[in-house]
């Protein structure tokens, strides 16, 4: 059974920077899609940002030069780094794994929650002005 372990959430004045990590276990880390969501207070979880298996990137136009995602498969972990954050960015961040994907996955396919088999437990991200 998979795993997700958020970790790297925290209080951050805006302009600044955090990084969120995210540890499976689990034996198909390297053939799954990595998607990070968040969902702020009130409203609808959202994409953010998925890296697929080929090491190919995507975000939500949102969060587009200002996070970049990565992965580490020899250590099956997938972290989030934020920088210049906003107010609007504060939300519970999750990560999430797909089953066993192709090499190459569409932007409609990383950025659809049903994609995603497994969820961690999130972890809070709170900019202040």
């Amino acid at each position: 059974q998979v795993h997700l372990v958020e970790s790297g959430g925290g209080l951050v004045q805006a302009g600044g920077s955090l990084r969120l990590s995210c540890e499976a276990s689990g034996r198909t880390f390297s053939e799954a899609v990595m998607g990070w969501f968040r969902q702020a207070l009130g409203k609808e979880r959202e994409f953010v940002a998925a890296i697929s298996r080929s090491g190919e990137l995507y975000y939500a136009d949102s969060v587009k030069g200002r996070f970049t995602v990565s992965r580490d498969n020899a250590k099956k972990t997938v972290s989030l780094q934020m920088n210049s954050l906003k107010p609007d960015d504060t939300a519970v961040y999750y990560c999430a794994k797909t089953p066993r994907t192709a090499f190459y996955a569409s932007m409609a396919y990383v950025a659809t929650q049903k994609s995603y088999e497994t969820w961690g437990q999130g972890t809070q991200v709170t900019v202040s002005s």
